[in-house]
């Protein structure tokens, strides 16, 4: 490397006093600095070694990368400068640097009017040769300057200074990777949040919708069954999914004189549209049923009705109807019709003890409820005697797979309560018929109701045995029985 020769100076260099920036480009400047967001980063290895590379290229002890903030002279990198991290802008051979596009040569700082006051200069490290090129933006900011430092005066040539343009442009370079790289990691944690705050606004929105979608599915059925006397009642419901309204619906009233009436069904399909049927089949069956309470008139009421409403559109729905008059004998006569639904299941003491003898009955007839206006209905009429138990259920439950993959059908449905070992009592087959669902591998796929009825043996328990009406989404807990 030449240590002597002719020094490159261009205009306002040593000696004379270069324009400062105006308010206006200082300003932008120092927008531009903070666009690259470098001031007071780490060490970085990449600058680390520009300015290793340039004291080794021009032979000096002291080289540095440095950003030009609003009131100092930050070092990005610097060799030879052990634990100097700043120092002052004013006043300052860098600060002076960034006032041209051109390289700054100073040969000897001691007679330079802005360089012979600087802190390195009249500081134990002596400076008394500088020269610096400016880093430069593409926009034309000068954000600070890739600098080489001697302890005694020389001159550099113009190839000289080129090269030392050339440090400053790797620098630039290195800063673009760097700026890249730092907005594509914003724009991916961005991207990361917006992601992140959807999946939240997703899960709100889907409790909100479980939330509504229980709330209306608690209006669709009874908050509790009555005390009825002499009869034990029990009822299950269980939802496919906490976010569809289902359209199964259940039911026990009184219809006077004694007498109850109970039903069970099943609207087609799900969601709110599904809920409106629902609502208004059960209302109607309640209203038909006081005008007249026989099981074939109540579901015809039903099916003019759901036809005659024209928001109904082409749903219909399967239902059971029965009237309970108490027997003489005791127990009670059931008056049962079907509309296009499931049998019922009469469970009766078997020949083996604490087995049962399953009857299903299943009244000949009996078409779809709200899909034909000709459509006709058929009822049945049997007596529930003591020590005898009905269970009414929606298709959820025998559509249900086992664990072979098969339907578990009315004939497994069947084995199943033929096998049970416990009473015929309600309360009995309802939690054994859950705990049958609960076996399930694959759960349920449609939502399930169940209604159990049965006449409990003299004396064995109080009149008017009920449990519980309540509601289980997947998962819930069901609610112990409670006795009256």
């Amino acid at each position: 490397m030449p240590r002597a020769g002719h020094a490159a100076v261009p205009d306002g260099g040593p000696g004379q006093q270069r324009p400062a920036l105006s308010a206006v480009e200082e300003a932008r400047r120092l927008e531009a600095v903070r666009r690259y967001d470098i001031l007071d980063t780490p060490p970085d290895g990449a600058f680390d070694r520009v300015a290793a590379m340039a004291a080794r290229l021009f032979d000096v002890p002291v080289a540095s990368v440095t950003i030009v903030d609003e009131d100092r002279i930050w070092f990005k990198a610097a060799h030879g400068l052990d634990g100097v991290r700043e120092i002052g802008r004013d006043p300052g051979l860098c600060g002076s640097a960034i006032l041209t596009d051109d390289a700054t040569v100073i040969p000897d700082t001691l007679i330079d009017p802005v360089a012979s006051g600087n802190p390195l200069v009249t500081g134990p490290l002596g400076v008394r040769f500088y020269a610096a090129a400016p880093i430069v933006t593409a926009d034309g900011h000068r954000l600070g300057t890739v600098n080489i430092l001697d302890t005694r005066p020389r001159s550099i040539s113009k190839a000289d200074t080129d090269t030392l343009a050339d440090l400053a442009a790797i620098v630039l370079d290195e800063m673009e990777l760097r700026l890249s790289a730092l907005r594509a990691l914003r724009h991916e944690q961005e991207r990361r949040k917006e992601q992140e705050a959807a999946r939240e606004r997703a899960e709100k929105d889907r409790a909100a919708i479980a939330s509504f979608a229980s709330a209306l599915q608690r209006t669709l059925l009874p908050p509790s069954l009555p005390s009825v006397p002499g009869l034990e009642l029990a009822c299950h419901y269980a939802t496919a999914s906490p976010r569809d309204v289902g359209g199964d619906f259940y039911d026990v009233f009184p219809l006077g004189g004694g007498r109850w009436a109970f039903f069970l069904g099943d609207v087609c399909g799900k969601g709110a549209e599904a809920a409106a049927v629902t609502s208004l089949t059960r209302y109607t069956l309640r209203a038909a049923a006081l005008l007249d309470a026989s099981p074939t008139a109540v579901l015809e009421a039903l099916n003019t009705a759901l036809l005659l409403d024209p928001a109904i559109g082409t749903r219909y729905c399967t239902a059971v109807f029965g009237v309970l008059e108490p027997h003489e004998d005791g127990g009670f006569t059931v008056t049962a019709a079907t509309g296009g639904h499931p049998p019922l299941y009469h469970l009766r003491a078997g020949d083996q003890p604490g087995r049962a003898r399953v009857v299903a009955v299943r009244p000949k007839g009996g078409m779809l409820v709200g899909a034909f206006a000709e459509a006709s209905f058929a009822s049945v009429t049997f007596r529930l005697a003591p020590g005898e138990g009905l269970l009414l259920y929606t298709d959820g439950l025998t559509e249900a797979r086992t664990g072979d993959g098969a339907m578990l059908g009315e004939a497994g449905l069947t084995g199943f309560l033929a096998g049970r070992s416990h009473p015929v009592g309600a309360n009995a087959v309802v939690q054994d018929t859950v705990a049958l669902i609960d076996a399930l591998p694959h759960g349920v796929e449609d939502d399930v109701a169940l209604l159990a009825l049965s006449v409990p043996v003299p004396d064995a328990v109080p009149d008017g045995v009920t449990a519980a009406a309540h509601t289980i989404a997947p998962g819930g807990e069901q609610p112990e029985s409670r006795r009256p």
